[in-house]
């Protein structure tokens, strides 16, 4: 057996970190700022220890762009290098100055790098690099490194004077957007906006108001040039919820989001046990809205931006939400750009969960009738919630409405109780009447309203999915629209009416409605003694197909006719216009006219009548006016 170490030579690994060290290739400008925010934090981390000699001063972080010299340069003010720091950690690969750094300073939590690459990302961009440094110790000297992305580097003194870090970036040419202001400028509010140290990206005209040089003069306006911050170093998720008025919230919201309308609350999260992590959950108004509102939530680890894909911390259905999360204990790979899964991802989850729960519990018990106002934009993240998360559920239960047709709102156990006295059918199942188009639906509602029933509002893309996960959940509740079966047949009693049609003429009828929609593919007539008060032809449904239908649509499977359409031609036989007026009319052609008339009224009904057959419908009416 033998036995030996893996070579590794930087010839072979610079061109895969040229390459494939990042997924984007504009992350570079991310990890360079990070990298001179953590030698500013160093700086005054030595400082606040009285380990540094001299002042201290204006620490903010230069980007500068030069479109002739064809150079971008980040410059800090920050703890510098000497040529033996440099040696160690320029030209050691991976060997991660911050790491050490955090090693000896335990308690300093405001450092960024960890792994030590983030440097070499330079080279995704750019031809050559420059690393003009200085030491904070007052006995070193500037030195210049240069390398072209090989093995080869320069190492030399200059006379820097300031202590600090330049990185200048000769950019290549197949990178030269990051030459151009407005793609910079776009990078550094991506990625730096938040971050914890003051960047400057060149200067802004400003006006300004000058005395007047004489009395009775207007003020004299100048325009002066003045820094270009990018960045918020201080974000309303890094301060305490007492710090923080109503307004302020809603001005981080439009910072984070502008041109948005202002959302509903907010969830101030702050755990430092068993994991730090901070942030500010907003929920949008999104009505109907779904799929559009996704991805809007954005993490960040120590103020730096790294994705606003948070499915890995966030569960699905908080996705919805918008705002911010901060967690130097969340997991990242050497890219900063995906979350590897562990243990505390899955606290963090569980936590983020039962804070949401909790806000919404609290803010149904405190006022309810604000709630209830909320509801139609609540509604989309609670039953996304209960779908998809069995804690959420469990704890939603106590909040989650249901919506009737009158404006009225109710909790699951409410409604239950509210209907159960007359809506439990003969199998001992409590019916839920429902209908997701009142104005569509009217005619059925108000016949199920007659006998006594009460009718939901459920007109959410969601509910379909929702009504069968409560029938999953409550096998004694059954939903079904109200356009399904007459209104005699929705909720099955024992009691049936008898028709006053003899079975002989109950025949031709049939047949006469078979004949009259033969026209109409999928249609069953079918006779039943109903109230002479209902419709004279009334149009159903079936639930389980409809329902099977409506999922192939939503499924994208549409045009697959997997469950063919059918309806249910419902002729009431105690009808006076069935019973009377049709079996008494001798003339042939006029019955058949009236029978052809009747059902296109059912089919009215349900806005099955289209096209030809409406125009000839309304023609006919005017003509019997």
């Amino acid at each position: 057996m033998q036995k030996g170490k893996i070579s590794v030579q930087t010839e072979n690994i610079f061109p895969i970190i040229k390459k494939f060290l990042y997924s984007d290739q504009d992350i570079f400008l991310r990890e360079l700022v990070s990298n001179a925010v953590d030698a500013t934090t160093k700086v005054k981390t030595l400082a606040s220890a009285g380990e540094l000699s001299g002042e201290l001063g204006d620490l903010t972080i230069e980007i500068i762009l030069d479109e002739t010299a064809k150079t971008l340069t980040i410059r800090d003010k920050g703890i510098g290098m000497d040529a033996d720091e440099v040696q160690k950690y320029l030209n050691q690969v991976a060997f991660s100055s911050a790491q050490e750094f955090l090693d000896k300073y335990k308690d300093e939590s405001g450092i960024i790098g960890h792994f030590g690459l983030g440097f070499y990302s330079a080279f995704m961009v750019s031809k050559r690099v420059d690393v003009v440094t200085k030491s904070h110790k007052s006995s070193s000297s500037g030195v210049t490194w240069s390398c072209e992305g090989d093995i080869e580097y320069t190492l030399e003194e200059n006379d820097k004077e300031a202590r600090g870090t330049d990185i200048v970036l000769h950019i290549n040419e197949e990178s030269e957007e990051f030459l151009q202001k407005s793609r910079v400028e776009e990078l550094l509010n991506k990625y730096c906006k938040f971050l914890p140290v003051p960047i400057q990206f060149g200067t802004r005209t400003e006006t300004i108001e000058k005395e007047a040089e004489a009395e009775g003069e207007d003020p004299i306006q100048e325009e002066i040039e003045v820094p270009n911050l990018i960045n918020n170093t201080h974000p309303a998720w890094k301060k305490t919820p007492t710090d923080l008025s109503e307004e302020d919230y809603k001005a981080f919201y439009k910072e984070l989001y502008p041109f948005t309308p202002d959302p509903m609350f907010w969830i101030h999260l702050n755990i430092d046990y068993p994991f730090n992590l901070t942030g500010i959950l907003y929920f949008p108004k999104v009505q109907n809205q779904l799929e559009l509102q996704k991805n809007k939530i954005q993490l960040y680890s120590n103020q730096v931006f790294v994705t606003d894909e948070v499915k890995e911390i966030v569960p699905e259905f908080l996705t919805l939400l918008h705002g911010v999360i901060d967690s130097p204990d969340i997991p990242l790979n050497v890219s900063r750009s995906y979350l590897q899964s562990d243990s505390n991802v899955r606290k963090i989850t569980g936590y983020i969960t039962k804070k949401v729960s909790d806000k919404l519990f609290e803010l149904f018990k405190n006022d309810r009738e604000s709630f209830e106002g909320k509801w139609p934009d609540l509604s989309v993240f609670v039953k996304y919630g209960m779908l998809s998360d069995e804690k959420f559920h469990d704890r939603a239960k106590k909040f989650a409405l249901l919506k009737n047709v009158n404006g009225e709102f109710f909790t699951l156990d409410e409604y239950l109780e509210k209907v159960k006295p007359a809506q439990t059918d003969k199998n001992n199942k409590v019916v839920y009447l429902y209908t997701n188009t009142p104005v569509d639906h009217d005619v059925f509602v108000k016949a199920a309203q007659n006998k006594g029933y009460d009718v939901l509002h459920l007109d959410h893309i969601i509910d379909n999915h929702f009504i069968q996960h409560l029938e999953y959940k409550t096998p004694d509740v059954q939903f079904v629209r109200v356009d399904s079966d007459t209104v005699d047949n929705l909720i099955a009693k024992d009691e049936k009416m008898e028709s006053v049609l003899s079975e002989g003429d109950q025949e031709k009828v049939k047949t006469w409605f078979t004949e009259a929609a033969q026209s109409k593919p999928g249609a069953i007539v079918e006779l039943k003694p109903l109230s002479p008060e209902d419709q004279p032809v009334i149009i159903t449904r079936p639930e389980f197909m409809r329902r099977m239908k409506e999922m192939q649509q939503l499924q994208g499977m549409g045009d697959a006719n997997l469950f063919p359409d059918s309806f249910q031609v419902i002729v009431n036989s105690n009808h006076p216009l069935i019973a009377s007026k049709l079996l008494g009319e001798e003339d042939e052609a006029k019955r058949g006219e009236l029978t052809q008339y009747l059902l296109n009224l059912g089919l009215l009904n349900q806005q099955m009548l289209r096209g030809s057959d409406l125009t000839s419908f309304i023609q006919k009416t005017l003509e019997r006016l």
